[in-house]
């Protein structure tokens, strides 16, 4: 069996790569505490949405795991690298991580931080 990082970030990628923002706000539970680009947190399945509602829908996104870890059966996370693209060629690399929790028995996103690697050119 895959460790459940595996399984919601390959979903996040396929919402994120088709510009999908109402799946993408579905991977997360109601009250995900969330940190992209932007410089506040927000707290929510709309605040996800929204932020993904405005990302231009050519960008993509390639993701590594480097780390993962499970606390008991409902709680697991991990690392990865991530890089944001766009056919024109701008980039974004950042470290992600996520904590997961067991919602029944789908895995859901409740806490998710991006950090940059490097500056944006």
């Amino acid at each position: 069996m895959s460790h459940p990082l595996h399984d919601v970030l390959t979903r996040w990628k396929d919402a994120f790569d088709h510009h999908r923002p109402d799946v993408m706000a579905e991977l997360f539970t109601p009250d995900a505490l969330f940190q992209g680009f932007g410089p506040v947190p927000t707290v929510g399945r709309e605040s996800v949405r929204s932020y993904y509602a405005a990302v231009a829908p050519d960008r993509r996104a390639d993701v590594t795991v480097l780390h993962t870890y499970a606390l008991g059966e409902s709680v697991a996370g991990g690392f990865a690298d991530v890089t944001f693209s766009d056919p024109a060629g701008w980039e974004a690399k950042v470290h992600l991580s996520l904590v997961l929790r067991r919602d029944e028995n789908d895995w859901k996103i409740r806490q998710y931080h991006v950090s940059r690697t490097a500056p944006e050119d």
